[in-house]
């Protein structure tokens, strides 16, 4: 979502008495302001020209808020982009939203807190457990959904309309948009352009926000703690936009260490490697698994991404097959420590591993419909609806 604002200053002279009861999110086109009505959208903006509902009008406004103010020292969240957006502190008001999901889910009543709220699944890439635990997200909470799977060649994409035509057109639909697609980048264009919040459910080789939002919370509730931890990253390093984002994510805590485990042609890029290192964070880029898995509380490992190569087969085998988590891990790995995987796995995981109390990919896919819940909540109400 775009750039967003403010105006409700009750002593302005556009008001008799008190502004309206509601305080609309607003977003700069080129000659005027859009608004979509939330219920407690707290931003820091300046608007010089504001038009609420009813036509009432202020002009030269200075709406300047400290955000502080308006949240009660609780963030304010308008889009899921990328990793980076988020701090430790807006990292655990997420948790702690997740938490109250959880009973929610639990809850055989559900809730009712987004009804009348209509969510997109903008999907250009296949997937079923984020597009279905984002639907499943919404329904609990008393939302709809409206999807699209494989808009890549069942929509008018295939057709050559933009990108921003189509968020342009959607928008006009629902009140939030979750997109998946196969450019990296492709969430920030969507953001920029809709006036309405956009979640990326991963663009490409980039990002997968809401995944590492998962991953972080899963670490949590599965070891304890998130400083001082030792992560094993295994598997399609340079593709895997899963670790790329998690990595982005845990370099916000303090004494963390990260091993590097893959093949050649898929190492981690320098960017994510320069990233640690200006925060602080040590890693090391190792091909042993199982010297790795021997000092770790997380492994996490990722399946070798076939889409991604496009006609270099060659080296896609070359990597396929590699590294794979199996008894001999188990032997070697920590009682304490679990092994992660983002999902779908082919091999890189036997299924003997399954039964094993650390393998925690399944309890990882379910915490993520918490952690799904918790953002959209956010994004529709802020803090306003407890």
């Amino acid at each position: 979502m775009a750039s967003a604002n403010v105006c409700s200053l009750p002593s302005h002279k556009c008001f008799s008495t008190c502004p309206p009861s509601f305080i609309p999110s607003v977003k700069y086109s080129s000659s005027s302001i859009n608004y979509k009505q939330l219920n407690n959208p707290p931003y820091k903006q300046i608007v010089s020209s504001s038009r609420f509902k009813n036509d009432i009008v202020c002009n030269s406004l200075n709406a300047e808020m400290s955000l502080s103010s308006l949240t009660g020292d609780k963030f304010q969240l308008d889009d899921v982009i990328e990793a980076q957006q988020f701090d430790r502190d807006s990292l655990n008001a997420i948790f702690e939203v997740a938490r109250e999901m959880e009973k929610i889910e639990k809850n055989s009543t559900g809730s009712t807190i987004l009804k009348g709220y209509l969510m997109a699944t903008l999907f250009y890439e296949p997937s079923t457990r984020t597009r279905l635990s984002f639907e499943s997200a919404m329904k609990r909470l008393g939302g709809e959904v409206l999807t699209t799977e494989n808009a890549r060649e069942f929509s008018s994409a295939a057709k050559g309309e933009t990108l921003e035509d189509t968020i342009r057109t959607v928008e006009g639909y629902v009140d939030i948009i979750v997109l998946r697609h196969f450019e990296g980048g492709a969430a920030k264009r969507a953001a920029s352009t809709a006036s309405i919040p956009v979640i990326n459910a991963g663009d490409g080789p980039g990002q997968h926000p809401t995944q590492a939002l998962l991953d972080v919370y899963t670490i949590e509730r599965e070891i304890g703690r998130l400083d001082g931890i030792t992560l094993g990253l295994v598997g399609d390093l340079a593709n895997g936009r899963t670790v790329r984002s998690l990595a982005y994510l845990i370099a916000k805590y303090q004494n963390v260490k990260i091993y590097f485990v893959a093949p050649d042609v898929v190492k981690m890029k320098d960017d994510i490697k320069e990233y640690l290192t200006s925060m602080g964070v040590e890693w090391e880029e190792i091909s042993d698994l199982m010297e790795v898995a021997s000092k770790c509380d997380v492994v996490y490992q990722t399946r070798i991404q076939r889409e991604r190569f496009g006609e270099r087969v060659d080296l896609y085998e070359e990597a396929r097959g590699k590294y794979i988590v199996d008894e001999k891990v188990l032997s070697v790995l920590p009682k304490h420590a679990i092994i992660m995987h983002p999902l779908p796995r082919l091999d890189e995981i036997t299924v003997n591993v399954d039964s094993d109390p650390r393998a925690a990919y399944f309890r990882q896919a379910k915490n993520g419909l918490y952690i799904r819940m918790a953002i959209l909540k956010l994004l529709l109400l802020g803090w306003g609806e407890r």
